[in-house]
């Protein structure tokens, strides 16, 4: 009997956001070459590989290839081609390959298309493991909480290396590091125990923020000499997604910590590690031990598994139970929203009534989905189903976001107050086109209500839609908007904003004494700010426990606003807090200054508007930050003002002087502008070349279009940044377009002249290019080289130098890695001071003599020298 296993093709666009239909696939494998074509769903006909025994990829000592190689061509006119090589295939086995295929513009032509190369399997290779273990001692910069990102942003090389940054899906990483480290065939709890260490580790990587406190931008590496082995765009293993996508939420933590564990890990035959041994987890597999059974066999018994519900970017979390057929409630409601938005791009899944009941429509729909992305098609929603009906939401809901056309009502966010106009048709401006606005974002999610387009002209096409809306809400159908119709729009639109996680959104369930958390937070930071104008209001601390003293201001606070004195923030103490805080915020703006903009110098003695604006900055940044003292709001710059910006400019590392020049005021405004701003309304509207090139410091329309259209570039090519989405041209912008014109081959000037301006606007939808994994290090020789290594120094030597160098760096927290190129730089010479300087050698030169060649060699393996060499 022939031992087979699976290859399984979908092709989709990026970020699995659609499927693409009608692409020609062509596999070439060991003597023979088959074609298929993708159909309606993305998806063609599963094609059988014969692979070598399965028995081969269980044993340790085996030394033959235990998979199949194949190779894959997927081609569609229109669309750039994809070529993926090293494809594995192991017996009894499902490999998934999903090319993105991005459509082929003449701009983007003169881009490389390299092909994807999937190098041997690390097992196979005895190149896989994890990086050491940082130094106990070392007390990182670390988040407040462990979080579940969003997305992972890789650097693909050693850390001071020149190689591409790739940021990608959390969970796609994982399946990645998973599918390159250990063999699929594996006993399934030797597998989750492996993938269970690749997921802490690098959640602790990114919650003591490891790299971005060296200066770096990104998380982790995909060199295995100091991180995990990732492979950019390689296919993945079935059974490592499905696992991934069940446990991708949850971490190692030792009993009495918060933190993340670093759970470091070997293959335990080519290379030895303190932790575990990846080989060794299939022996206890096999002996019926559990995977925590087998991470406190390596870690020992305090480890603990944690299951956290912190999630980026989930609109919702997990409710806890399955659910199925006949299941109602606000959970299904939220489903059948999200599942709506996605039929948008997957069709065949068939649009749902929005009614909050779990019927037999939706359970076919599910099964649907679930086929779709190779999870259990059952029809029940659990944990995995829910989290991938997610992430796949939040994937075409980012990229209709960066494509859409006019959808976005432009100019300020209404407050759903209405304006006491009856709106008809006939009727024209922004408040028809607010509503227009409001019907288009719920036509979205509910089949019933049909889109409208958002042009500010009440015509019949938005009068029949103003007519579903009311049919469905139990409103008298007669099309036109009085106060009621107005204010069940908005109520409804504010539900979507806060399944979807929109700042400043109502969290749709009422906040009461007892609970926490972010929301909790947000109201007590706008109870403070409203005591600085209504000083009869009680002060409360910002801590993000609703406890009686916040109840205790919230009743004072409804009182005072002719309120339910209740305690409990529902929908109206909410909305008008928010309305409380923005008309704060807004007396405080001089009519001939935009916010933020600079106002001149203001130091001791300076009055007037420009100091409020300075004091509110200064008491939102107290707010969040205890060693900035608090200040009253009265427009006079005195001596509590001044200690507020010695405080602030001590906490940004600028000059402490206590005068606000331009850095201290645009400083301050970037800062106290993510605590208040919900973020500016965004369209798609071309705009031209402005004439004159952005930089640092430029603003307007013409730059938010800019840095939108950066956005939508990156979101495809996971060598690009992404700027923030601000009408100011900022130094991440200027980094943003560097990485651009990179892709693009233009100068790397950071600077969007009018060639860069054309390029980047051209630019659609690419595919990000490949590069390999580095091989780990060659072991060193360790014996003095005889002669002194100084800046200008090259050769063998100089790289021994720089590997113990970023060996003592990856051991501590407060040392820069140096560039791995055998040439002593200056970086390279810092860095040999301080080890110097800790070994109490003398002189401090940065040259390395003998005394320090051995200092060095010891501290990197203790950082603390406490066995350095005499």
């Amino acid at each position: 009997m022939k031992n087979t296993g699976t290859l399984r093709i979908q092709a989709f666009a990026a970020r699995q956001s659609a499927p693409v239909e009608g692409v020609t696939v062509a596999v070439q494998g060991d003597g023979f070459t088959l074609h298929r074509i993708t159909d309606a769903t993305g998806s063609a006909a599963d094609i059988p590989v014969e692979a070598p025994a399965c028995a081969l990829s269980l044993d340790e000592d085996n030394t033959t290839r235990p998979y199949a190689i194949v190779s894959l061509t997927a081609a569609k006119p229109g669309y750039r081609t994809v070529r993926i090589e090293g494809i594995q295939i192991f017996a009894g086995q499902v490999t998934l390959a999903q090319p993105q295929m991005l459509p082929d513009t003449e701009e983007g032509r003169d881009i490389p298309n390299a092909p994807i190369v999937i190098p041997p399997h690390a097992l196979f290779a005895g190149s896989g493991g994890s990086g050491p273990q940082p130094a106990l001692h070392c007390t990182p910069r670390v988040l407040d909480q462990v979080i579940i990102p969003k997305n992972i942003t890789v650097h693909l090389g050693k850390p001071a290396a020149a190689a591409r940054n790739v940021t990608v899906s959390f969970r796609d990483y994982i399946a990645n590091v998973a599918s390159s480290e250990v063999y699929p065939t594996w006993p399934e709890q030797a597998l989750r125990a492996n993938i269970h260490c690749q997921i802490s580790l690098a959640l602790n990587r990114i919650y003591t923020e490891w790299y971005p406190s060296k200066g770096y931008t990104f998380n982790i590496t995909n060199s295995t000499s100091y991180d995990q082995y990732y492979v950019h765009g390689r296919t993945v293993f079935e059974v490592m997604v499905r696992i991934t996508d069940d446990i991708f939420n949850t971490y190692l933590r030792k009993s009495g910590t918060v933190n993340p564990y670093y759970s470091e890990y070997c293959d335990g035959k080519s290379v030895t590690c303190p932790g575990l041994k990846q080989w060794g987890t299939v022996t206890l597999a096999n002996n019926g031990r559990s995977a925590l059974q087998i991470l406190r066999y390596y870690y020992g018994s305090s480890i603990e598994i944690v299951r956290t519900k912190n999630i980026r970017s989930i609109p919702q979390s997990y409710p806890g139970t399955p659910l199925r057929q006949g299941s109602r409630g606000t959970a299904v409601f939220t489903l059948q929203r999200q599942l709506n938005r996605i039929t948008k791009d997957y069709p065949f899944l068939g649009k749902l009534t929005v009614d909050g009941v779990f019927g037999s429509r939706m359970a076919a729909t599910v099964r649907a989905f679930q086929k779709q992305f190779n999870l259990t098609a059952d029809g029940v929603v659990g944990r995995q189903t829910w989290y991938k009906i997610s992430y796949i939401y939040v994937s075409v809901k980012d990229l209709a976001e960066l494509t859409s056309e006019g959808e976005t009502s432009t100019g300020t966010l209404s407050n759903g107050t209405w304006n006491g106009t009856v709106l008809s048709t006939g009727a024209s401006g922004s408040a028809v086109e607010q509503v227009q606005f409001w019907l288009n974002t719920l036509a979205q999610y509910d089949s019933a209500i049909p889109s409208v387009k958002v042009d500010g002209v009440f015509g019949t096409a938005t009068a029949n839609a103003v007519r579903a809306f009311q049919r469905k809400y139990g409103l008298t159908v007669d099309g036109i908007v009085g106060q009621t119709t107005w204010k069940e729009l908005y109520d409804e639109f504010l539900s979507i904003q806060s399944d979807n996680g929109t700042p400043n959104a109502y969290p749709g369930t009422p906040l009461r004494e007892g609970a926490s958390g972010q929301n909790v937070r947000l109201v007590q930071f706008w109870l403070k700010i409203a005591r600085t104008v209504y000083t009869s209001l009680e002060s409360v601390t910002v801590d993000g426990k609703f406890g009686a003293g916040t109840a205790a201001a919230v009743r004072r606070f409804q009182r005072y606003f002719g309120l339910t004195a209740d305690g409990v923030v529902g929908r109206t103490t909410w909305q008008k807090l928010y309305e409380v805080y923005n008309d704060i915020a807004n007396r405080l703006l001089s009519s001939s200054l935009r916010p933020g903009e600079y106002p001149g110098v203001l130091r001791t003695g300076s009055t007037g508007t420009a100091v409020r604006e300075l004091q509110f900055y200064l008491y939102l940044m107290s707010a969040y930050e205890s060693s900035i003292p608090s200040v009253s709001i009265d427009g006079k710059f005195g001596a509590d003002t001044e200690r507020a910006v010695r405080a602030y400019q001590r906490f940004a590392g600028l000059t402490v002087d206590g005068i606000v020049g331009r850095t201290t005021w645009n400083s301050l405004y970037g800062r106290a502008s993510q605590l208040r701003s919900s973020g500016p309304v965004v369209t798609l509207k071309r705009l031209p070349y402005p004439g004159t090139p952005l930089t640092v410091g430029s603003s307007g329309d013409t730059v938010l279009y800019y840095n939108l259209l950066l956005q939508r570039i990156a979101y495809y090519f996971s060598s690009v940044e992404a700027p923030p989405l601000t009408d100011r041209y900022t130094e991440e912008t200027a980094a943003a377009t560097r990485s651009a014109q990179q892709l693009l081959g233009l100068e790397q000037t950071g600077i969007a002249d009018a060639d860069t301006w054309t390029a980047v606007e051209a630019l659609s939808l690419q595919l990000a290019a490949h590069a390999p994994n580095p091989d780990r290090d060659t072991p060193p020789g360790t014996a003095y080289p005889g002669r002194a290594i100084a800046e200008g120094s090259a050769g063998q030597e100089v790289g021994q130098v720089e590997r113990w160098l970023n060996r003592r760096a990856q051991l501590s927290c407060g040392e820069d890695y140096v560039a791995d190129n055998n040439r002593f730089g200056a970086a390279d010479a810092a860095a040999v001071r301080a080890v110097q300087q800790q070994a109490g050698l003398h002189p401090v030169n940065g040259i390395v003599y003998r005394e320090t060649w051995h200092a060095l060699q010891a501290q990197c393996t203790d950082p603390c020298g406490c066995e350095k060499e005499e």
